[in-house]
């Protein structure tokens, strides 16, 4: 069910302290500058797929900054993508500036500072998606952000068409559909980010692309092996541990990354999966490799933004 929040009932003067709580309590602490005379009325209206949120925001003149005071108080976990329907912005962030028009996203880092100013009354729909989900580094997402992507074409094109149909039908989705469909929505922006990058290699030559392909399907046979690592990989393969790691950078992961990220996704389905009687956390977690129960659950919370009780229990109706 959607939440809604709107300072329609407030009396003009109480309405700028309020959106400031809003937005700050909605997405991650930041700076709200209303602008103008009186404030105009403010609308969010949420829904949670997920580890992810999606957030339809409509608004009058203001700008929101994030500085390192705001940073400490919580929030860099996340990124914001933003497709823009009404209304120009300009977002700046790692010493870039984007002119944002209708029809466009961006993307910012809260772990960042960032400032968006939105000079018009505006709306757009806002996406707060983990970083820790996506498989790629602080670094790397330097690449996407303070920029601006079209929503015509390419790989831009596409993860805004696939964000776009999934706003639109989250409030109707249920627990475990919208997960999944959230779940993809972060592989599709890992794509953007590792792209952007000029970490997907598509003139990798096919012996490089097959030897992946073999290597990637001994690997998850032996996911449940606490021991697989890099050096037995490579062995078992007749490659270097070098070319091991080589052939996973190609992909803008390591290979120790990737493997946890096959784990969890495996718990994750094994946990969802119907059963007369649920199976039990460690007991999943033990078949996919994880060794250490504290241990899987910060990763698990870390993947998905919640517990792995808490999304078995989600997803069994409890």
């Amino acid at each position: 069910m959607s939440v809604v929040l709107s300072t329609a009932p407030l009396p003009a003067s109480a309405r700028a302290d309020y959106w400031h709580s809003l937005v700050s309590d909605t997405f991650v602490p930041l700076d709200v500058t209303l602008h103008g005379g009186a404030p105009s009325v403010g609308t969010i209206v949420s829904d949670r797929l997920g580890p992810l949120q999606v957030s339809v925001v409509e608004a009058g003149p203001q700008t929101v900054a994030r500085d390192q005071r705001l940073i400490s108080r919580g929030g860099a976990e996340y990124i914001t993508v933003t497709l823009q329907h009404r209304g120009t912005a300009r977002l700046t962030q790692d010493g870039r500036q984007a002119l944002v028009r209708p029809g466009t996203f961006t993307c910012s880092d809260a772990g960042r500072p960032y400032r968006r100013e939105q000079p018009d009354p505006f709306r757009f729909t806002a996406f707060r998606v983990p970083k820790a989900g996506l498989g790629v580094s602080d670094s790397d997402l330097g690449a996407v952000t303070g920029t601006v992507f079209s929503s015509e074409a390419g790989t831009a094109g596409l993860v805004a068409g696939y964000l776009l149909r999934l706003s639109e039908r989250a409030a109707d989705l249920d627990p475990y559909t919208g997960r999944q469909l959230a779940l993809t929505a972060g592989d599709l922006l890992a794509v953007l980010v590792r792209e952007r990058q000029g970490r997907l290699d598509p003139h990798a030559s096919e012996a490089a692309r097959g030897m992946l392909a073999r290597v990637k399907e001994y690997a998850l046979g032996q996911l449940g092996d606490p021991e697989l690592s890099p050096q037995g990989i490579a062995a078992a393969n007749h490659v270097s541990v070098r070319y091991l790691h080589k052939l996973f950078q190609s992909e803008g992961t390591t290979v120790g990354r990737w493997i946890r990220r096959e784990r969890l996704e495996r718990c994750r389905r094994d946990l969802a999966r119907p059963s007369r009687s649920a199976p039990a956390v460690a007991a999943v977690a033990q078949r996919w490799g994880f060794v250490n129960p504290s241990h899987f659950s910060r990763a698990f919370r870390a993947a998905y933004g919640m517990s792995p009780r808490e999304w078995q229990a989600g997803t069994h109706g409890v």
